[in-house]
């Protein structure tokens, strides 16, 4: 069967889109740094396009309380703020891609430039933190209250 360019293939265009945009971000971030590693501040709808890879490690930066009361879906908190955020860190890969965040954008870029210190070779930095990603409509996930047990 001869194929033309338009009949669908095993990939969907949404795929193929994807894979493009990623391959676009992580290009523009390997320009903007001659060392090979690099941040980029992204904004929510580029976020949301690397947040859907499988190996993208999303990061909270913001206090405990802060991460409890509503924050990106498989997003794990680690307080830029606290004393052990440079040995947590360290438990990350940092062949992997990373995605931080905060609420405005202000603790996420010094968590950014930290972990581009530290070696990590794709950063990327939501812009406007979790405030400008809710003001776009995106979903954030909420702590489910615990109701006392009637024991």
């Amino acid at each position: 069967i001869k194929q033309t360019l338009f009949q669908p293939t095993n990939m969907t265009f949404q795929s193929i889109f994807k894979r493009f945009f990623l391959i676009l971000v992580l290009v523009s971030c390997q320009q903007q740094s001659g060392s090979g590693s690099g941040m980029k501040i992204v904004s929510a709808n580029e976020m949301e396009q690397l947040i859907q890879m499988e190996d993208v490690q999303i990061i909270d930066v913001r206090t405990k309380a802060e991460y409890e009361s509503g924050h990106l879906f498989d997003a794990e908190n680690i307080d830029v703020n606290s004393p052990e955020f440079e040995a947590l860190i360290q438990n990350l890969d940092k062949d992997k891609p990373i995605c931080v965040y905060c609420k405005s954008g202000g603790r996420s870029a010094k968590a950014a430039k930290i972990l581009q210190e530290k070696g990590f070779k794709a950063v990327y930095d939501l812009e406007g933190g979790i405030v400008k990603w809710q003001k776009e409509g995106k979903e954030i996930q909420t702590a489910i209250p615990h109701s006392p047990s009637a024991d």
